[in-house]
């Protein structure tokens, strides 16, 4: 029997290993592009950054030193120069790919941070498997600029899984709608009509204010601003801003809201205020050609009809007022139930006229009385 050299020896207490084989290894050696590896082989393995991940930007002193071990793939048992190729990020794909169809399967919610904003959506990486969510499917309503997400941790489910085309596609939408769901659910389950609630400015329009309720928004209508006059909703509320608002009405899942508080209202005390005879002063806040609206306080204005406004002929209100001026006049009318204020003017010198006729009475029968008496002493 013959002996076995020791180059033959030492060949044979080496392992073979082939390509696509998981082998583990220690690092031997890294620098900032490059780690070497032992894995029990006549040659080192060489695993290079593009082999160990896609984020370019890594520097593989920080993520690894001397006396690790890890697990790693053979690409290439002889790259020509007598060294191993290794890949650790198509082995973690593997494994990646099969936490993503487990994820997919049994629809669980992945989280993951946003590498890339793209064009047409967000880009994540789970265990070394990238995934794609689609603009439309990233929240559910219009978001006009994605970058907002970029470097944020999201949450999502995978809703589109074939590994054949490396196609994976995540929605963070339904996870949105789901919640919002149950949010909802748990808003209508407490609030009435009648409630006073805390809420959030959403969205300001030309008709009104969106309210975030913590579930479902609330439309706060222009008309249910102020008991007063509003001009814009916008010149009176900002996005962000926290109310206390009335909840006048749900419809299904529609909440009409309202900042006109009864014990504000100031229609309350307007009966004796403004009785029929009481003179009152109020500032021109709109003019139409048959008349001027004098706004008494605000959420109470009075009509002072152009017939009204002088004891002389007027045109158009505007050819006497102007917006903001003050005035004076007497109320002629008062209809609660309509919450309807005529005013004059006009009644205003008709008083004058009267006071200062019945002065001019007195003084006379004064003046007769005096003579009278006179003409008695003279007798």
């Amino acid at each position: 029997m013959s002996e076995l050299t020791f180059e033959q020896m030492l060949e044979d207490s080496i392992k073979t290993i082939h390509a696509g084989e998981v082998v583990e290894g220690t690092v031997i050696d890294v620098k900032e592009d490059e780690i070497v590896l032992n894995i029990g082989y006549k040659s080192d393995g060489i695993l290079t950054k593009n082999e160990y991940t896609n984020d370019s930007s890594v520097d593989l002193t920080t993520v690894v030193k001397p006396g690790d071990t890890m697990e790693v793939k053979v690409l290439k048992v002889n790259d020509g120069e007598g060294q191993v190729v290794l890949t650790y990020k198509r082995l973690a794909a593997d494994r990646g790919n099969k936490r993503i169809e487990e994820a997919y399967n049994n629809r669980e919610v992945l989280k993951a941070t946003v590498t890339q904003v793209l064009e047409g959506g967000l880009s994540v990486v789970v265990d070394e498997v990238r995934i794609f969510i689609p603009a439309s499917l990233v929240s559910d309503t219009y978001e006009k600029d994605l970058n907002k997400y970029a470097g944020q941790e999201i949450e999502f489910v995978i809703s589109e899984y074939n590994p054949k085309r490396r196609r994976y596609i995540g929605d963070r939408r339904q996870l949105i709608a789901a919640r919002k769901a149950e949010l909802q659910a748990e808003l209508f389950a407490r609030i009435h009509e009648g409630d006073v609630v805390e809420g959030v400015v959403k969205n300001v329009t030309d008709f009104g204010a969106f309210v975030d309720l913590g579930g479902a928004d609330g439309l706060l209508h222009i008309s249910e601003m102020s008991w007063g006059r509003v001009e814009h909703p916008r010149k009176v509320f900002k996005v962000g801003e926290k109310l206390t608002v009335l909840i006048k009405e749900i419809n299904g899942s529609k909440v009409a809201l309202s900042l006109k508080f009864e014990d504000a209202n100031p229609w309350k005390d307007a009966a004796d205020k403004y009785a029929i005879g009481n003179v009152v002063t109020g500032k021109v806040a709109r003019m139409t050609d048959f008349g001027a609206f004098i706004e008494l306080e605000p959420g109470v204005d009075a009509l002072l009809h152009v017939s009204q406004i002088s004891k002389e002929h007027v045109e158009k209100p505007a050819d006497v007022l102007h917006v903001g001026e003050e005035v004076t006049a007497k109320v002629v009318d008062f209809n609660e139930t309509d919450r309807k204020i005529s005013l004059s003017i006009k009644a205003m010198y008709a008083a004058d006229r009267y006071t200062a006729a019945n002065d001019a009475d007195e003084v006379s029968v004064d003046i007769d009385a005096v003579i009278a008496a006179q003409e008695s002493d003279a007798e």
